[in-house]
């Protein structure tokens, strides 16, 4: 009977009053607060969100570096080929140097005939290399460029700009936007430094004076 008392005392009672509001009763006696149902979807949504949008900047990079490799592949596939058809090509025109001017005046019509189908081929096969996004690089008269130009010796000219091509050796060529073949060129040596090679900030004498 004592445990019956004891049971429907203040305990009981409480118990009662946490069945009532229908709330969980922690140690201190604060009300814990139940998770909102929509702010959890709310948050799987937002994750959701961002999971999404990384994935898509990924795919989108990834297309992009796709698309950038396949135009490499299509634009350099024969880079090693036409660097190869170069050195055939340099041959051809060696073959056509070889051949004195007053000789090739005077030739009989079976060494002219040979002479104009060694010429006709060295045409077709640059025209063909031209075809594939190989072109001749036209360095006379241009500053020389280490990224396009190979000095192999000077020329002492005052009347040329220093460090201006003045002659080429071997002529180099492009394929794309990269070097194929630099073009081996001689620069002029002891004429006026070009504009592009003066100091920042520095006047012409002619300017000073005026």
């Amino acid at each position: 009977m004592t445990d019956e008392t004891h049971k429907n005392g203040p305990d009981a009672a409480g118990s009662e009053s946490q069945s009532a509001d229908g709330q969980t009763m922690d140690q201190n006696g604060e009300t814990a607060r139940e998770p909102d149902p929509l702010e959890a979807i709310q948050a799987e949504n937002n994750e959701l969100r961002d999971r999404f949008l990384r994935l898509a900047a990924e795919m989108d990079n990834l297309r992009r570096r796709t698309e950038r490799e396949v135009k490499d592949a299509k634009s350099y596939a024969v880079t090693n080929f036409a660097r190869d058809m170069l050195a055939v090509s340099d041959n051809l025109r060696r073959a056509i140097d070889a051949i004195p001017e007053d000789m090739r005046a005077a030739a009989e019509a079976g060494l002219a005939v040979l002479i104009e189908g060694v010429e006709m081929t060295e045409r077709g096969m640059l025209s063909t290399l031209e075809r594939h996004g190989v072109k001749k690089i036209e360095p006379v008269g241009q500053k020389f460029d280490p990224n396009f130009h190979q000095a192999m010796f000077e020329i002492p000219n005052p009347d040329v700009a220093n460090n201006t091509v003045v002659q080429v050796v071997q002529a180099g060529y492009t394929i794309g936007d990269r070097v194929l073949r630099p073009a081996m060129v001689g620069v002029a040596k002891g004429g006026q430094k070009s504009e592009a090679s003066a100091e920042p900030g520095t006047v012409p004498v002619n300017e000073k004076d005026a």
